[in-house]
């Protein structure tokens, strides 16, 4: 009991000491409900009072300053919450009543805490100075161990960018290797290229002088084989006209004949063969050659078999000597009498013939040449510079041009859309051309110009393309027709422009009037002049044949879809009074002769079969006494028209008969 009043008296003295560690005489419990239960608990060990002295304090001061370690430690290792009852309750003041002894004793243990306090105090900074100067230490080896690891990577990088950079240089050395690899290549190659340009030149140079060599050759051997060509036609032309011998005809050498125009062919074969562009081979010109011989040796065998028949005759004459000269005297009488009647005959037939058409002839060309120049008159005004104007004017001119290059004699289904195209525009209804609608009557004078522009497309297809092609001469004409008789107009302006380009289908020979240059009446008598430049014989002839057949054809064919009754508008009476009137003429060189051919050839089956014996007169006629006059004024140049016009009026003499014209358009044409 004693001691328990002890404990409570130091209790009350020293409050805050008493909570933190354990007292002598009194038990002290945990009056703080805060308080942990991992919190140390002093147990109260019982005392006796006499006990208590200075010196029994070591124990409780032992313990206190290991309490106070770990209390220091666990203060190191987390903050510290002062959590005791001093701070939370605060007790009432207590009056001391203790004994001096007793105060001594709390004296002594108040110290003893206290220097407890400072020593933890003093263990805790040197624990805390210990951990601050591991935690440098750390920080220290730590940082050198980054400096390391930056001075490794920065070694490492090095390394690559060395490693890096000896590639490149590797590569470079071989780039560099490879590109003069490649430059000598390139240099190896310019040479064997330089090689080849120079062998290739130098092959070019053989080339060329071999081409020029060859050239000159063949040149050579086309003036020769023209030589031969010349002498082979001389001499053919001496075999044709081999006369009679003196006393009595000539004997029969058709066979020489025969023989002589086959080696004509055979040299015209090898020069038309030249003529294409190829080069004169050795073996043509053999050829020629050879048959220059051969025409060679016909005419000395013929000239021997003449010479032969001369000698027999001529012993014949002196046998007969005597009796003819007893005749002569008759002779010489019925001579002259013979030479009187045929001088009066030869001037009854030049009084006859004539240098220019008759007056009615000539009045009929000039109104279809005045009716066309008024037409063409007509529509000057489409020939200003306004864009539309110009525009319509080339609608228009294609309109009515474009059909007329499209005919062609493959089938009759395409000839009659190009008829009804071209009768639709004229009729001024509208018709599509390169996409676009057209009509003549969008300009007051389209119908003029568009008749005016087909006239003459017609005539113009006569001239270029029925000079080259013959056959083509009939579908022009069969559309040519049924335009004229459809709409009479544009006939008289096709008469108008052939009469104008091809005078001799009227027929007419325009004189040279006073005043007029030598190159405006070859103008007039429808040769081309170009700068001066007259057009050649041969050109001139092939377009004035076109002309004429393309007229020739016209005069004989009808449109047959036509619902007209009625003749035709310019039919074979008109070819038939050409025929008339160009036999009143005198003959042309040249001319007359092609074109007589022409005409007979594409309308004398139609004129034969219309008039019959009148036309085989006529053709009689021609034959006995215009042929002869056409023979006279034709050079030995010349002469290749008359022989076929002779050629064919001798076959259709004998035959009676005139064979259809090529190309001429049938029943399963139109149905095709």
């Amino acid at each position: 009991m004693a001691g328990e009043r002890r404990g409570q008296i130091l209790k009350r003295l020293s409050p805050q000491p008493l909570l933190k560690s354990c007292s002598l005489g009194s038990s002290i419990r945990d009056v703080s409900p805060s308080v942990s239960d991992d919190a140390p608990v002093c147990r109260s060990v019982p005392i006796s009072p006499d006990q208590i002295s200075p010196s029994t304090s070591a124990p409780p001061s032992s313990i206190h300053t290991e309490e106070e370690e770990k209390r220091a430690e666990d203060t190191q290792e987390a903050p510290v919450v002062d959590v005791s009852p001093v701070m939370t309750v605060s007790p009432p003041p207590a009056i001391s009543v203790l004994s001096p002894r007793a105060t001594q004793m709390a004296g002594c243990i108040s110290m003893c805490e206290q220097k407890h306090r400072a020593k933890a105090k003093v263990e805790l900074s040197l624990r805390q100075e210990q951990q601050e100067r591991v935690v440098s230490a750390v920080a220290c080896r730590e940082l050198e161990q980054l400096k390391r690891f930056e001075e490794f990577m920065e070694l490492k990088q090095r390394q690559e960018y060395q490693s890096m950079r000896d590639m490149m240089e590797k590569e470079t050395q071989e780039s560099l290797g490879r590109q003069e690899k490649l430059r000598e290549e390139h240099r190896h190659r310019m040479k064997i290229l330089n090689l080849r340009l120079r062998e290739a030149e130098q092959q070019r140079l053989r080339e060329a002088e071999l081409e020029r060599q060859r050239q000159m050759e063949g040149r050579e051997r086309l003036r020769a084989l023209n030589a031969i060509q010349e002498e082979v036609l001389q001499l053919n032309q001496l075999l044709q006209s081999a006369p009679p011998t003196q006393t009595g005809p000539a004997p029969d050498h058709t066979s020489y004949i025969t023989r002589s125009n086959q080696l004509c062919s055979q040299v015209s074969e090898v020069v038309r063969t030249t003529s294409e562009g190829q080069f004169l081979s050795v073996e043509n010109m053999t050829v020629a050659e050879r048959a220059l011989q051969e025409m060679r040796s016909l005419v000395r065998a013929l000239q021997e078999e003449v010479a032969q028949a001369a000698e027999r005759k001529r012993k014949e004459q002196e046998v007969e000597e005597e009796r003819k000269r007893q005749a002569e005297l008759k002779a010489q009488q019925e001579e002259q009498k013979r030479n009187a009647e045929q001088s009066a005959k030869e001037k009854a037939r030049k009084e006859g013939l004539q240098m220019r058409a008759d007056d009615s002839t000539l009045k009929w060309y000039n109104e279809l040449q005045e009716a066309a120049s008024q037409c063409a008159q007509s529509f000057e005004d489409l020939n200003t510079k306004d864009i539309q104007t110009k525009k319509l004017k080339m609608e228009l001119q294609k309109a009515a041009t474009i059909p007329v290059s499209q005919i062609a004699s493959t089938s009759g289904s395409p000839l009659r859309e190009i008829f009804d195209k071209i009768d639709k525009l004229l009729s001024g209804r509208s018709v599509t051309s390169s996409g676009k609608s057209v009509s003549t009557s969008q300009h007051p004078h389209g119908q003029e110009f568009v008749s005016y522009k087909l006239a003459e497309k017609f005539v113009k297809q006569g001239e270029e393309e029925v000079a080259s092609h013959h056959e083509a001469a009939f579908p022009i004409a069969v559309v040519a027709s049924g335009v004229w008789e459809l709409h009479p107009k544009v006939g008289d302006l096709i008469l108008a422009h052939i009469h104008k380009m091809c005078p001799y289908a009227v027929p007419h020979y325009p004189p040279m009037k006073d005043g007029m240059s030598v190159e405006e009446y070859q103008k007039i008598l429808g040769y081309r002049v170009d700068d001066s430049q007259v057009e050649g014989q041969d050109s001139f002839l092939k377009r004035m044949s076109g002309m004429i057949r393309l007229y020739a054809a016209i005069i004989q064919l009808r449109w047959p879809y036509t619902n007209k009754q009625g003749p035709h508008p310019h039919g074979l009476n008109h070819g038939w009074r050409w025929l008339a009137q160009i036999l009143n003429l005198e003959p042309l060189a040249d001319v007359t002769a092609t074109i007589l051919f022409d005409f007979l050839e594409v309308c004398g089956n139609a004129l034969m079969k219309q008039y019959q014996g009148q036309f085989w007169k006529l053709l009689l006629l021609i034959k006995e006494e215009y042929f002869p006059r056409i023979e006279a004024v034709t050079s030995s140049g010349q002469m290749g028209s008359v022989t076929r016009l002779k050629q064919f009026l001798e076959t259709s003499l004998r035959t009676k008969q005139i064979p259809s014209p090529k190309g001429q358009l049938t029943s399963a044409f139109w149905r095709s």
